[in-house]
């Protein structure tokens, strides 16, 4: 069966959610967009777990359903901040639990060093490798997978507060970490060119905060598995079953390049470099982007592709691609009603973004929407990238007019040509 799975995501109590983000809504919308394997976020706050069980029903095979069969696999997300090597370290990692009972052990586990009630993604003051060990001894089921890697400010090497080899970050528990999350500002082109990454499987999830269909799902991995917790996490730790990841484009990331936002600089990193990573015009620290961190840590080429490089698909989510070119706001009426026609007569989004053939889009919508969904799968578009917490947008040629209601502060950024080549080949 073809799994596509996001297994990074938040409930309501997370900070900066949605009311409204609630299990219904979660799988309503994950059927919209095409998404038939969702994480449940934050199962050790105390009142999403609640409502978890109480939309969720639980068997022996790993997989939560709702009353109506949408599968569920329990997930939350922990942010571990203390001092290693006289540097403050603050990196987030993705928990994976096979049912309740485990969960319950893990939440136990957390009570033992600080709160749980205050926030959906709780901080700890426990180092990545004390905290994976202790995790192993409640149950080797456990997956603990790494959170959005390169984020300058909460990942295992982000240019802020992480580390340069996951060696470094995990110890002697490295040995219990089988894969990592490429994050939204990086896409597995980027990663392949650390050969200190090869061993791990690369996944790539949405960490969303919304259920509405421009988050949930944008970044997504499929698994060809019978979906039980056991083959998940075997293709997880193996790669067997694991058959690629969709991705948005890394400039959409919100920190991809390096800048500083308050200034309205925003730098490729040959150009951040020559000036040492200072602002020019306020002369404070840049935020040094996913894209120049990587150079750090490269020992690779660009472009290089491992033999046994799994297939990605570099996409933009359809209520964008329809912003961009009605010059609407992506929340308005008009978009809306171009989007529910759009799926309407193709079952789901991610059917529409990666399937359907652009002359039979082009009798639903606009020739220049089919347009530029077809040529985002082939990876040939411009884009302005995102820096320092600013999300990058894709320009059309067809219509280079902002939407309106959007604030936009990439006004000298530069136009980036980047293609992701969507590896259809190696399918």
């Amino acid at each position: 069966m073809r799994v596509f799975a996001d297994l990074h995501i938040h409930g309501r109590h997370s900070q900066a959610t949605s009311k409204d983000l609630d299990i219904p809504n979660l799988e309503k919308w994950a059927k919209v967009k095409g998404i038939n394997l969702l994480g449940t976020g934050d199962f050790t706050h105390p009142k999403w777990i609640e409502h978890l069980k109480e939309s969720l029903t639980e068997d022996d095979s790993g997989i939560l359903k709702t009353k109506d069969g949408f599968s569920f696999i329990l997930q939350t997300e922990i942010s571990l901040i203390y001092s290693q090597d006289g540097k403050g370290r603050r990196v987030h990692n993705v928990l994976l639990a096979p049912n309740f009972e485990v969960v319950q052990q893990i939440t136990d586990y957390l009570l033992s060093k600080g709160r749980i009630d205050y926030d959906g993604r709780p901080i700890f003051k426990i180092p990545c490798p004390e905290f994976t060990e202790s995790l192993k001894q409640i149950s080797n089921d456990i997956e603990i997978i790494p959170a959005h890697i390169w984020t300058p400010w909460f990942s295992m090497f982000g240019s802020m507060s992480g580390f340069d080899s996951v060696k470094d970050c995990f110890q002697d528990q490295e040995k219990n970490i089988f894969s990592y999350e490429t994050g939204l500002s990086s896409d597995p082109l980027m990663n392949w060119r650390l050969s200190q990454l090869d061993k791990y499987s690369i996944l790539s999830f949405s960490d969303l905060h919304s259920f509405w269909p421009w988050r949930i799902g944008r970044e997504a991995t499929i698994f060809d598995i019978e979906p039980t917790y056991k083959n998940l996490i075997k293709a997880i730790r193996t790669k067997e079953g694991l058959s690629g990841t969709i991705e948005v484009d890394p400039n959409l990331g919100k920190y991809h390049l390096t800048g500083h936002r308050k200034c309205d600089v925003c730098l490729e990193p040959k150009d951040s470099l020559k000036i040492s990573n200072i602002c020019p015009k306020c002369n404070k620290p840049l935020t040094v982007g996913v894209l120049q961190r990587v150079e750090e840590l490269a020992d690779r080429e660009e472009g290089f592709r491992p033999k046994d490089g799994k297939p990605f698909y570099s996409l933009i989510p359809l209520s964008e691609i329809i912003s961009r070119f009605l010059g609407k706001a992506i929340t308005t009426k008009t978009v809306w009603n171009e989007y529910n026609k759009i799926i309407a007569n193709f079952d789901n989004e991610t059917n529409v973004l990666m399937e359907v053939p652009k002359e039979e889009l082009a009798k639903i919508t606009t020739p220049q929407i089919a347009d530029a969904i077809t040529t985002i799968r082939s990876g040939n578009i411009k884009m302005q990238p995102g820096y320092d917490g600013e999300y990058g947008y894709p320009i059309f040629e067809e219509n280079k007019q902002e939407p309106e209601e959007e604030k936009i502060v990439l006004k000298k950024a530069p136009k980036i040509e980047r293609k992701n080549n969507n590896l259809f080949d190696y399918m």
